[in-house]
């Protein structure tokens, strides 16, 4: 803004010489170099022929200076002829920032630069690309840093333009203090902001460091969570002093609570062609809230209720005006409707894919070009690019478009490793198991998913090939191809063998509003051979099997977000159904899954699954078909090493169920890229459909223990302890298990 300035002093004192008016037949440009007399004339908008008085050329004028292109531009007129005579800005050849060594800081640095390689010179630029970079630094917390700027003049008009930085030592936060009318205990107040005091035992954690867009997100922090318990006027400024000899750095929050209020009455001005019954039941909740404290989440959880009902009656035009009037410590809430003209999206466009293809972000779209736009929609075809997990990071700008009622919507993509090598084990008391793994979630850049894992025991080999194509032939369903082998030697403890190798197809797609809907059709061979130590009721199953499934699933899907949602719920049915096959099982399966905020940063997770097996005929259950629990649903114990034997043999039951309780910890997110949880697992396997000795029907196995996730540099890691809290002298238990992955 200063430089444009600076050329609108420079227009008004010194251009004044052309005071009249002229045609212009003809252009004549001296001292250019690099710019074509010929983009003068259209940089400069000039026009022939036409009658051009003096605040035309001012903004000729302007429009040239605007470009950067020249130093100085001088005009005169003789004959109809307009002659410019410029002196061009020198090219920058190479743009250098020196004295940062981390590259991902390095490339920050570089992106936030006016100036770039190959562009014009200016010394106003430089400067305040001089004065960015210091203000960045200090920002990432080198709070002394020192930035220098060096020209150097090359030949044939270009330069050199060098930043040297010198960060200096990063200044440490050493204290941290709440001042004033605080009302809650410090300790409360340290677990809602982000930064925090240096200890040693934080050598990982970057939140000690003095970071000044950090401090502020604290001040919003604080300030949203005493609005949201009640404290409508506080007011939160954090201050920093310098006050050890090493740098170290305080960190004061002054706090104004002010006082406390309270909800009173909510009062609905409806447009009179709304159904006022739509929002009866807003209104009721509402008042039934009446004497309690006010909270902001209040409101905002009542706004985004009206967004909904307002989609779902079609009301799809209305913003929600909020205006709170205050008597004494109460609050009361008059909502204006206000009808908005309608506005069209007129183009979309997406920056920042160099890998994935546009078509498969733009598959994700649920409002596209040329449809009225809503923001409940808009918001829900972002959450659904975020859901790829494609990409760091998606943001969004909506600029106005060609005329009023349009909009242009910006979307920019952080593209970030979609493929993955993985290694894993687990050791329990009866030996251990190892996996291996391939995955590529967006194969060619078109979003096709493929994996292949391997999974090797001491009785066991497993292998499968999975494919996922989205969208497939605009179709909006998803192809899914399973390729699966499994073979299970127990000949030496159990006396059987097994073998099977499956092919499944299937698709899904949303059938309704969050109702997704996954057909699966399974053929599969699969041959059993026992030995004289297997029970009478295993030999009765030797033989070879060749059999078609039918499996489908309806899942209801209110999560936030497809990729590691924080609030809302699932619900999901299926049912496998054998077409053809020599021994008929039907398998019923219902899961749900339940996640809740319960701080900042931290979710409670509620998971619950049943399932059953049923015979149709006179025949039992193949072993295969029998039902299991894994060690990711029970951790603590060996996959299929609970529930009903036959001597012994784990023999799997007519009926599992398991069911989990985590929750990320708080106490960890000083540790960057890692998360914590605690769990307590649930679960039991029981019924059989002959007589055995080991039912165990009542008994429910349990285990608690800590799940890490840490991202590190060179993929995910994974890892558990669990301990079994109820068991059965029969169980077999596992401790530990840990999953490695690199990403590529």
């Amino acid at each position: 803004m200063r430089f444009l300035f600076l050329i609108s002093v420079f227009i008004s004192f010194f251009f004044p010489v052309i005071v009249y008016s002229e045609i212009i037949k003809d252009i004549k440009v001296q001292g250019n170099k690099r710019v074509s007399a010929e983009s003068i004339k259209a940089l400069g908008n000039i026009k022939f022929d036409k009658e051009l008085n003096a605040n035309d050329f001012n903004n000729i004028l302007k429009s040239l200076y605007e470009t950067n292109f020249f130093k100085n531009i001088e005009f005169s007129t003789e004959d109809n002829i307009l002659n410019i005579e410029v002196i061009e800005n020198p090219v920058i050849q190479s743009l250098i920032i020196s004295g940062v060594k981390k590259k991902p800081f390095l490339k920050i640095l570089y992106e936030s630069t006016v100036l770039k390689e190959k562009s014009p010179y200016t010394e106003f630029l430089a400067k305040e690309d001089g004065d960015l970079l210091s203000t960045i630094t200090k920002d990432y917390g080198f709070y002394f840093s020192n930035v220098q700027t060096q020209l150097i003049k090359n030949k044939n008009n270009t330069v050199d333009l060098v930043f040297d930085i010198n960060l200096g030592k990063r200044a440490n936060i050493k204290k941290i203090s709440f001042l004033g009318d605080k009302i809650y205990k410090e300790r409360k107040l340290r677990n809602i902001i982000t930064s925090e005091e240096d200890r040693f035992w934080k050598f990982i954690s970057n939140k000690k460091i003095l970071n000044l867009e950090r401090i502020s997100l604290d001040e919003r922090l604080l300030n949203n969570f005493y609005k949201n318990n009640g404290y409508y006027d506080a007011k939160i400024k954090a201050l920093t002093s310098n006050f050890l000899d090493d740098g170290s750095f305080e960190l004061n929050f002054n706090i104004d609570a002010g006082k406390k209020y309270y909800f009173n009455k909510i009062t609905l001005n409806t447009p009179l062609n709304f159904d006022k019954n739509h929002f009866k039941n807003i209104e009721n909740n509402f008042n039934k809230q009446k004497g309690t404290v006010y909270s902001f989440k209040v409101i905002q959880n009542l706004l985004d209720n009206i967004d909904k009902i307002a989609l779902d009656n079609q009301y799809e035009f209305i913003d929600a005006n909020v205006v709170e009037k205050i008597n004494g410590n109460k609050i009361d809430l008059f909502i204006d409707f206000i009808e908005t003209k309608k506005s069209y999206i007129e183009r979309i466009n997406i920056y920042g894919n160099s890998i994935t293809v546009e078509k498969v972000i733009r598959d994700q779209f649920i409002v596209d070009e040329g449809d009225a736009f809503n923001e409940i929609l808009f918001n829900k075809t972002i959450n659904n690019i975020k859901g790829l997990n494609f990409f760091k990071n998606v943001d969004t700008k909506i600029i106005d478009g060609s005329s009023n009622d349009l909009k242009i919507i910006d979307i920019t993509v952080e593209e970030k490793a979609t493929g993955e090598i993985s290694l894993g084990a687990g050791v329990g008391t009866s030996g251990g198991t190892a996996t291996f793994g391939i995955k590529e979630n967006n194969f060619l850049g078109k979003g096709t998913k493929l994996s292949t894992n391997l999974t090797v025991s001491e009785e066991s080999i497993k292998g499968n090939f999975f494919i996922v194509k989205p969208n497939y032939k605009e179709s909006e369903k998803d192809i899914i191809f399973n390729l699966e082998s499994v073979e299970t030697d127990r000949l030496k403890n159990f006396g059987y063998k097994n073998n099977m190798t499956s092919i499944s197809v299937g698709t899904r797609y949303e059938q309704y509003d969050d109702i997704f809907f996954s057909p699966t059709f399974t053929t599969f061979y699969e041959s059993i051979e026992t030995s004289t130590k297997a029970s009478a009721k295993l030999k009765k199953q030797e033989g070879d099997y060749f059999e078609t499934k039918f499996k489908y699933s309806f899942q209801q899907d209110k999560t936030d977000s497809a990729y590691r949602p924080t609030k809302g719920f699932k619900n999901t049915f299926s049912q496998n159904i054998p077409l053809v096959s020599q021994k008929y099982t039907l398998v019923n399966s219902y899961e749900f899954n339940n996640y809740h905020p319960i701080f900042e940063n931290e979710t409670l997770k509620f998971d619950f699954i049943i399932k059953n097996a049923t015979a149709l005929g006179a025949d039992e259950i193949k072993i295969s078909e029998r039902l299991f629990l894994s060690n990711r649903k029970l951790r603590g114990f060996e996959y299929g090493k609970v529930g009903p034997k036959d001597g012994l043999e784990f023999v799997g039951g007519n009926f599992a169920s398991a069911a989990t309780v985590s929750s990320t910890l708080p106490f960890f997110e000083s540790f960057q890229n890692t998360d914590v949880s605690a769990f307590v697992d649930l679960g039991n396997v029981w019924g059989v459909d002959y007589s055995s000795n080991n039912n165990a029907s009542s008994f429910i196995r349990s285990s608690t223990g800590l799940a890490f996730d840490w991202f590190t540099p060179i993929g995910p890691l994974n890892f558990s302890l669990s301990q079994a809290l109820t068991k059965k002298d029969t169980d077999i238990t596992e401790t530990f298990r840990f999953n490695l992955g690199t990403s590529f």
